[in-house]
């Protein structure tokens, strides 16, 4: 049976880890790569990417031996770009902060208190630092979780470090709630806010907060590269150019600002 209290469906769930661990690395993995990923049984692998297969939502290629994921993962996945009716009018403005910026762009949206990489225009830059749409940061780790913050009230800040912790990944992590919370004032100040290499070593960001016409943040943008390639230095004039871009997305989008 794979029917388990609770509603968890067993095969609904392996099949779901399949398509995630595919999602995570564009060079397609190999059925044993998949099941060492997974911790699934080769056997239960090939079942369940068989099935899939025959949906559309993986797909085969003989040239090197991988597993892809499929047109019809996209084609579900891109129902969540129509919903969220902001992320094709930031795709001009994240380009166009791309082009300013020589550095990766991104998109970003609160999901059960972390920051989901929606959409990004990647930097033409050979050296870059790549962070993978869809990939998931912890709020206080995070520029773009940062800027969202900021906008929100304390108890609430203090509602999702309560739940989620405060985890410290790398050496420049906030540990605290105070250092968060002096971060967040100095965000709203400034217009920005910034990941110094906080969840991934090597990435370093600044982020500013997108509104609606409630004055709610909807989503927040940011420019992330190599700290070689932004250093402390740069992070005012990025910061600006960032919070410049987001005003005006907000401005397009029928939105208005909150008033700190």
């Amino acid at each position: 049976m794979d029917d388990r209290p609770g509603g968890h469906v067993q095969s609904v769930d392996r099949a779901l880890s399949l398509l995630e661990a595919l999602a995570q690395d564009d060079r397609g993995l190999r059925l044993t790569e998949l099941a060492r990923r997974t911790g699934l049984s080769l056997t239960t692998v090939h079942r369940l990417l068989t099935t899939l297969e025959q949906r559309r939502f993986v797909q085969f290629s003989r040239a090197d031996n991988a597993w892809h994921v499929g047109l019809q993962a996209f084609a579900v996945g891109s129902a969540f770009s129509r919903e969220r009716n902001f992320v094709a009018p930031a795709l001009p403005f994240l380009r166009r902060l791309r082009d300013q910026t020589r550095e990766t762009a991104n998109l970003g949206v609160v999901e059960d208190g972390a920051v989901v990489l929606v959409t990004q225009a990647p930097s033409r830059e050979i050296a870059r630092a790549i962070s993978t749409v869809g990939g998931r940061t912890p709020m206080t780790a995070s520029g773009m979780g940062k800027a969202i913050l900021s906008s929100w009230s304390r108890a609430s800040v203090h509602a999702v470090v309560d739940r989620q912790g405060m985890r410290r990944v790398t050496r420049t992590t906030l540990g605290t709630v105070a250092a968060l919370e002096g971060e967040l004032t100095e965000t709203r100040k400034v217009g920005f806010a910034v990941d110094d290499e906080e969840f991934v070593p090597g990435l370093r960001c600044v982020a500013a907060p997108v509104y609606n016409d409630k004055a709610e943040v909807v989503c927040a943008i940011s420019v992330s590269g190599l700290p070689a390639r932004i250093p402390m230095e740069r992070l005012p004039l990025l910061g600006r150019l960032v919070a410049r871009t987001a005003s005006e997305l907000t401005a397009a989008l029928g939105g208005r600002p909150q008033l700190h």
